[in-house]
């Protein structure tokens, strides 16, 4: 629990101790990285379970009945995480057979698991069949042929959602945007193909379709794409039952709400914009004449982001007068590839000297031998020397998914923190691990 009277960095579980060092989730980093070494990702559980049951609670309140959100596991993917989602009576999307299994290894309730993926190959279909997988998100003609073909030699009737494409474009980074019309994910609206895959499925024998599922975007600070996502995808359910008499009970609007990477992001009020999507929807579904649907919404980033941080160590501070300030640290991308990809900007601070003015602006560099190796371009920080400790904030979302061992670096380990405590959730690797596959 922080203190009121602590000084706090961008989010309420990063603050300044006593000591003049960086805590997170009550912890002080300087010990965490003595114990585990550096890099090191820390991830607040407290905080993950303070918001887990903020959307549990504000989606019930909103929408009633059975609506809920899933945990977007491509987000953050352990078995810790799962262990979370399965005590607080979560479900999960759950986008390859690596995270399924990575699921059903922690124990998480397959029945409550909702398989995604644009490209879910006859062996992903058997493996997801054979899981008890509750609900398939489906995606293409092809994966409906196959599905109900694998689900006939099992004498099964897979539920599934059809994702569709609204054609909604809300303005966030190209990479990140999955609802526009030209998109690899689902089947569009405004073409006419998503009413003739809905057919389709209605179609086959062992297909039971429930309902729809859409996905506009990722980072998305503003309410208003969603809720015109959702009145397209009322509309396109209206125009269903006009034309088969199937009437979907399942609105599936997907993630994408934002977090804050910087001060320069906006704040974002996750409950007042779950009710705002939930009286939109009530208004249109009683406009077109539809009962409400049970909705189903995907947080991933919103869970996890600002639960995670890393911490490294610096090595080298190369001044280049006249052009910029480099800060190599221990780490980079192999841990952290997302402004490799991205550009995405973080908050950085030297964990350090965590109580010193940012009085220096510096490029975070990592260890790779790779120009585009970098983590942060004029970041300003608090002088650091080597030795010092460098935190790189709101890391949780798609960093350690993300990693990989490029350079032959190890993946860092993964420590989760409550109530003061921490625990190790993933060991560091060893470079015995590096080679364990080859011959």
């Amino acid at each position: 629990m922080t203190n009121c009277s602590e000084k706090t960095i961008l989010h309420d579980n990063v603050t300044v101790g006593e000591n003049g060092t960086l805590r997170f989730a009550g912890v002080d980093t300087a010990a965490m990285a003595k114990k585990y070494g550096t890099p090191l990702y820390l991830m607040d559980a407290d905080l993950i379970r303070t918001r887990v049951a903020l959307y549990q609670n504000e989606m019930k309140a909103a929408f009633g009945g059975e609506s809920r959100p899933l945990f977007a596991g491509k987000a953050f993917c352990t078995k810790a995480i799962y262990r979370i989602m399965a005590e607080c009576g979560m479900s999960v999307d759950l986008v390859s057979p690596g995270e399924l299994f990575t699921a059903r290894s922690a124990g998480f309730p397959m029945e409550r698991a909702f398989f995604h993926g644009n490209n879910k190959t006859d062996a992903d279909i058997a493996t997801a069949l054979d899981s008890g997988v509750g609900c398939f998100v489906s995606d293409s003609r092809e994966e409906l042929l196959a599905l109900d073909r694998i689900a006939g030699e099992r004498g099964v009737c897979q539920k599934i959602l059809l994702r569709v494409t609204p054609g909604i474009d809300p303005h966030t980074f190209a990479a990140v945007t999955t609802g526009k019309v030209d998109s690899k994910f689902g089947s569009p609206i405004a073409t006419g193909a998503a009413l003739d895959l809905t057919k389709l499925a209605l179609s086959l024998p062992h297909i039971n379709l429930v309902g729809f599922h859409c996905h506009i975007g990722s980072q998305i600070f503003d309410v208003l794409p969603f809720v015109d996502a959702a009145d397209v995808m009322l509309r396109f359910t209206a125009a269903v039952r006009d034309a088969t008499g199937f009437v979907a009970g399942v609105l599936n609007l997907g993630g994408g709400f934002g977090v804050r990477y910087t001060e320069s992001d906006p704040e974002f009020d996750y409950a007042a914009a779950i009710h705002t999507l939930a009286a939109a929807v009530k208004r249109d579904a009683e406009a077109l004449g539809l009962p409400l649907p049970t909705v189903l919404m995907e947080p991933g980033r919103s869970i996890v982001a600002d639960a995670g941080m890393t911490l490294y160590t610096v090595g080298t501070v190369k001044e280049i007068p006249g052009f910029r300030t480099y800060v190599s640290v221990d780490g980079g991308m192999p841990d952290n590839p997302r402004y490799a990809l991205y550009r995405s900007v973080y908050t950085v601070v030297n964990a350090t000297h965590a109580d010193r003015a940012p009085d220096r602006a510096v490029t975070v560099a990592g260890r790779c031998c790779e120009s585009g190796d970098l983590i942060a371009e004029g970041a300003r920080v608090a002088t650091p020397e080597r030795g010092d400790l460098v935190a790189v904030l709101v890391t949780g979302a798609y960093n350690y998914s993300m990693a990989s061992n490029y350079n032959r670096i190890p993946r860092p380990p993964v420590v989760f923190l409550s109530k003061g405590k921490d625990a190790l959730a993933v060991r560091r690797e060893s470079y015995e691990d590096l080679v364990r596959n080859d011959l």
